[in-house]
């Protein structure tokens, strides 16, 4: 046993840590290993806790090599950070804040320090915020919209947070090689010469250690498994060295048939969920979420309306279904279509590319999540599906919503109907428009041949700029209003059908006066030509 590891405060870990193999090597290793690079510097450690197994390995030997460390040696903070997405799957949620609680309960008495930080999306990166708020279609393998603003953004956050107090840090994660090749590449490459560090591949000053990245997953699972082998009458199966207990966290794999999971996500090159996974409950990139079919089977059957509402979002991303569910028209307020490779327009059999979800389906998918939250909490439970910070968020998208604004102020009114009461609404910040006011530009527009809602939007822009001495750049906001497309599909349609026939015309009209004018050229120059013959004859008649 190394020099470093105090045996005295590992009494019940001495044999377990001295005999037990992984990857070939003694545990005792591996804890040496990670003491002599905790002791090396003075650089904090950021220990990412996705709730799953291999992370849950990682804190598990820092925290025997801390134990193991002389109490003087104990003086680099380890911060173990979280991400929760805010849509993770419930149970998976429960066992990581009860475990991090434990772990940091843990270290409080055992004088180690280490703290428990969970980190979410900014309110207006969340998932329900962008689907339910702005209309974002659900993620697909094409379109991963909620990686970075949901998993990598607010872990990095943290990360250069921390950078900024201490200047560098050591993130230690729990990737292994065998679970990940992509990351381990990754890793391989950035890896600093004579060390166990590598850089991390987006942030200035952060450095990556990836202490089992050797382990297979018997590995893992037997470090989880504890040292009941070597101590039965003092260390029990499955116990954690903080206290707490791995059977949970084993149990959970095995009812979901999964041994996948979910990892702390840094950045781009961390591999995500993937088919076998626990992550978001309202994940649609996979066909079917296989993990919380398993969970529903073995017992945790309340979850079933969340599995039906995470179908029905699957749904919405058939390509057959999209022109269904989604606007014809982006949230730019214009109408795309898809374009070929060298970026012309397929203009034969050009595709049509729709926009957001429309409000209506918005609004209704709120209601029904909300339902679906009070009928699980009046049913003995504790969850929150959807923040109060979303909600207002929503509120807002709603309300300024490029394509469709909500006249009626619509989500004050869906969470009454649903908990029969109202939240702090801001009351000054609803839309300058309402219901009588939508009737009315309606009714005056038709005489006009104009959508009320570019009415609306022009009525807006004058509002925000009420009071402001130089109006700079108005000419150019009133300009992008008109250029955007109003009214519907066929209407738009009909009217870009009819501009690129005046288009032609007018092209095909610049290439005849552009031949016109080429021809009178050489015709002049024709003339040029022959005028020097023409003035010799004169000459040689007038010599005789």
């Amino acid at each position: 046993m190394s020099n470093l590891i105090n045996v005295h405060d590992l009494d019940d870990y001495e044999d377990f840590i001295n005999l037990e193999e992984f990857a070939g090597r003694p545990l005792a290793e591996y804890v040496s290993e990670v003491q002599r690079i905790y002791c090396a510097d003075k650089r904090p450690w950021v220990i990412g806790y996705s709730g799953g197994k291999d992370s849950s390995a990682v804190i598990t030997l820092t925290y025997l090599a801390l134990l193991g460390l002389p109490p003087k040696l104990r003086t680099k903070p380890i911060f173990l950070v979280s991400s929760d997405t805010l849509v993770e799957t419930p149970v998976v949620v429960d066992l990581i804040k009860k475990t991090m609680l434990q772990i940091e309960a843990g270290a409080k008495r055992d004088k180690l320090p280490i703290t428990q930080h969970p980190v979410v999306p900014k309110t207006h990166e969340t998932f329900w915020v962008n689907l339910l708020g702005k209309g974002y279609p659900t993620p697909t393998r094409s379109f991963r919209w909620c990686t970075e603003r949901m998993k990598i953004n607010p872990v990095s956050d943290f990360i250069r947070e921390k950078v900024s107090q201490f200047e560098e840090v050591i993130v230690v994660l729990g990737s292994r090689s065998s679970e990940s090749s992509s990351r381990a590449q990754v890793i391989a490459k950035h890896k600093i010469d004579g060390t166990h560090l590598a850089r991390h591949t987006t942030l200035s000053n952060a450095f990556i250690y990836t202490p089992i990245d050797t382990w297979d997953v018997e590995d893992v699972w037997k470090l989880l498994r504890g040292a009941f082998r070597y101590s039965p009458n003092e260390v029990e199966e499955w116990e954690s060295p903080w206290g707490g207990n791995n059977r949970p966290l084993w149990t959970l794999y095995m009812d979901s048939s999964n041994q996948g999971e979910c990892p702390l996500v840094i950045d781009d090159s961390t591999p995500s969920c993937g088919n076998s996974r626990f992550g978001c409950w309202t994940c649609t990139v996979v066909t079917k979420d296989k993990a919380m079919e398993s969970l529903i089977q073995n017992g945790e059957d309340w979850m079933l309306p969340l599995l039906k509402f995470r179908d029905m979002l699957a749904v919405t991303s058939d390509p057959t279904q999209k022109d269904t569910y989604r606007n014809h028209k982006r949230r730019t307020g214009k109408v795309s279509y898809q374009y070929a490779k060298d970026g012309e327009e397929l203009s034969a059999e050009r595709k049509h590319v729709p926009g957001p979800y429309w409000l209506s389906y918005r609004k209704d998918w709120l209601k029904k999540l909300l339902q679906i939250e009070k009928s699980i909490n009046d049913n003995g439970h504790d969850l929150t599906l959807i923040t109060h910070p979303e909600l207002h968020a929503i509120r807002q998208e709603w309300l300024k919503d490029p394509n469709e604004p909500d006249w009626n102020d619509s989500l004050p009114e869906i969470y009454r109907s649903v908990y029969g009461k109202d939240l702090n609404w801001v009351v000054d910040d609803q839309s300058r428009f309402n219901a009588s006011d939508a009737e009315l530009l309606a009714h005056i527009t038709q005489d006009f041949d104009v959508e009320p809602e570019m009415v609306m939007k022009l009525i807006e822009l004058e509002i925000s700029m009420e009071g402001i001495s130089r109006r700079q750049g108005i000419f150019e906001k009133i300009g992008t209003i008109l250029k955007q497309d109003w009214g519907s599909l066929e209407q738009i349609q009909e009217k870009q059908s009819a501009l690129q026939k005046r288009n032609q015309r007018d092209l095909h009209q610049e290439e005849v006066s552009k031949l016109e004018a080429e021809l009178q050229k050489l015709q002049r120059m024709l003339v040029e030509a022959d005028e020097p013959s023409h003035v010799h004859r004169e000459v040689v008649e007038n010599d005789h």
